[in-house]
C-alpha cells in the first residue's frame, strides 16, 4: 500500500538557551519508561487535561508544541541509545509532553515512524492519543511494513470540562475510525484514568464496554496523582479525587471489581469471561498482535486471572525463568548492589533506577523489581490507596 503524501510544515526547534531553561527531565529526549524507550523531542500541548503528566515537568503552561531537535536526530538518538535492542526494545513516541495526533505534531510522528520502518526494525511501537484520527491518517499508519505499530486511544468518559476539556467523543470517534481501517497496525482502547465517583458509573462502564467492541484489546487503569497534580486541582478549585498522592497509579479495589463484574456479566457463556480486557498495557498490546507479553507479567499470576485462555497459553509457553548467574552478571554490569534474586514471580535487585530495571525486564522477558519498592499481591504497579490487606504472597 502506498501512503498518501503528508504535508510537512515543520515545527520550530528551540534554541540551546531555551532548552536550557527547561526542566532537565523534559529536555532529555530519550527516556526508558515501563512500556519501552520513549522518544519525546516535541514538547507542548494545548489540550489542558488536568491530570496530565506534564505537570511533573513544569511545562503544563506550554501550549504551543516546539521541537528540541530534528526528527532525524531524535531517531538517531533512539537507535544509538545503550538500552536499545533492534527488534526487541518496545518504543513509545510522543507520550510524555504532547499528543502525537495534533495537526502540527502528526507530520513529525509519521516522519519518525517512516525512518524507523525504513531501517527494517520490527520493534513494538506504541502511539497514544486522544485526538482526531482521519481515514487519511489510517492509510499512513497502514503503510509501514516492518514495525509492530499499536495506536492506543485514551478515553476516560470524564464529563467535567474543568478536569478534561477534550470531549471524550473525539477519542471514541478516533477509536472507531482506527479499528475500521486497521490492516498493518493494531488499535487498543486505553480506558483511563478511572476515578471512583467521577467516571465509573454504570453508564460510564457500559459506554466503555461498547467502545471495546471497536478495538483489538482494552486496557483499563487508574489515576496517576502526584503532588503537582494535587496542587493544580487545588489552585483551580477542582475536587480532589483522593486525600493523598502516590508514586504509582491509584486504582481502588472496589472500582476494579465493579468493572470486572460488569464485563463478566455481558460476555457469552463458554467464551473468555472478560473478553479482551487487560490490566496491563503490554498484555493488551501483546494480545492484539497474537504474541506473548514482552513485559513478562505471566509470573504475576493474579494479573492473568482475567486474560483470555489462549493468551495465557501463549504467555506460559514463552515465559522462561532466567538463570541466576546470567541475571546477576547483567545486573552487576548495570550497577546493581546487594543480593540479586530470581524467584517465581520476578527478578529482584537493589541499587538500580527504573531504566536499567526495564532494560533487564525486556531483555529477559521477566519482571524486574526493586527490593526497596515492593509490589503487593494483587496491587502490582498500583498504589495501596483503596486496597485492604488480603491473604496471599507479597513480592518485591
Amino acid at each position: 500500500m502506498t501512503a498518501p503524501a503528508v504535508s510537512r510544515r515543520l515545527l520550530p526547534i528551540l534554541t540551546d538557551e531555551q532548552i536550557g531553561e527547561l526542566k532537565p527531565e523534559l529536555a532529555d529526549v530519550i527516556e526508558y519508561r515501563k512500556s519501552g524507550l520513549s522518544v519525546n523531542h516535541i514538547v507542548g500541548c494545548p489540550l489542558e487535561c488536568g491530570y496530565c503528566v506534564r505537570h511533573l515537568f513544569d511545562n503544563f503552561g506550554m501550549k504551543t508544541p516546539k521541537r528540541l531537535m530534528s526528527d532525524e536526530a531524535a531517531v538517531a538518538a533512539l537507535v544509538s541509545h545503550p538500552y536499545f535492542w533492534p527488534h526487541k526494545t518496545p518504543i513509545q513516541l510522543f507520550n510524555r509532553a504532547t499528543d502525537p495526533m495534533l495537526p502540527v505534531v502528526k507530520p513529525h510522528l509519521f516522519a519518525v515512524l517512516r525512518q524507523l520502518d525504513e531501517q527494517g526494525l520490527t520493534n513494538h511501537v506504541l502511539v497514544i492519543t486522544r485526538w482526531r484520527v482521519s481515514a487519511e491518517d489510517c492509510a499512513v499508519l497502514n503503510s509501514f511494513q516492518n514495525l509492530r505499530l499499536t495506536v492506543l486511544v485514551t478515553h476516560s468518559g470524564i464529563d467535567n470540562p474543568a478536569i478534561e476539556p477534550v470531549n471524550s467523543t473525539i477519542a471514541a470517534d478516533s477509536l472507531r475510525m482506527l479499528y475500521e481501517h486497521a490492516e498493518g497496525y493494531r488499535t487498543v482502547l486505553y480506558w483511563r484514568p478511572i476515578v471512583p465517583g467521577l467516571n465509573d458509573s454504570a453508564e460510564h462502564i457500559e459506554r466503555a464496554r461498547e467502545l471495546s467492541l471497536h478495538a483489538h484489546a482494552t486496557v483499563f487503569t487508574g489515576l496517576f496523582f502526584r503532588e503537582q497534580m494535587a496542587a493544580y486541582y487545588e489552585e483551580h478549585g477542582l475536587p480532589l479525587p483522593y486525600d493523598a498522592t502516590a508514586r504509582r497509579k491509584i486504582m481502588p479495589e472496589q472500582a476494579e471489581q465493579r468493572i470486572l463484574d460488569a464485563y463478566e456479566s455481558r460476555n457469552e457463556p463458554g467464551g473468555a469471561p472478560w473478553g479482551t480486557l487487560f490490566l496491563k498495557t503490554s498484555c493488551g498490546v501483546a494480545y492484539a498482535w497474537g504474541e506473548a507479553d514482552y513485559n513478562g507479567h505471566f509470573g504475576i499470576k493474579e494479573l492473568c486471572r482475567i486474560c483470555p485462555p489462549e493468551q495465557i497459553a501463549l504467555c506460559a509457553k514463552a515465559w522462561v525463568k532466567p538463570r541466576l548467574e546470567d541475571v546477576t552478571r547483567e545486573a552487576r554490569a548495570l550497577g546493581a548492589i546487594g543480593d540479586v534474586e530470581v524467584n517465581d514471580r520476578a527478578i529482584v535487585v537493589e541499587g538500580l533506577d527504573e531504566p536499567p530495571r526495564y532494560f533487564l525486564q525486556h531483555g529477559f522477558g521477566y519482571q524486574c523489581h526493586d527490593r526497596d519498592k515492593p509490589h503487593q499481591y494483587r496491587q502490582h504497579g498500583r498504589a495501596p490507596i483503596g486496597w485492604e490487606a488480603e491473604d496471599g504472597p507479597t513480592t518485591p
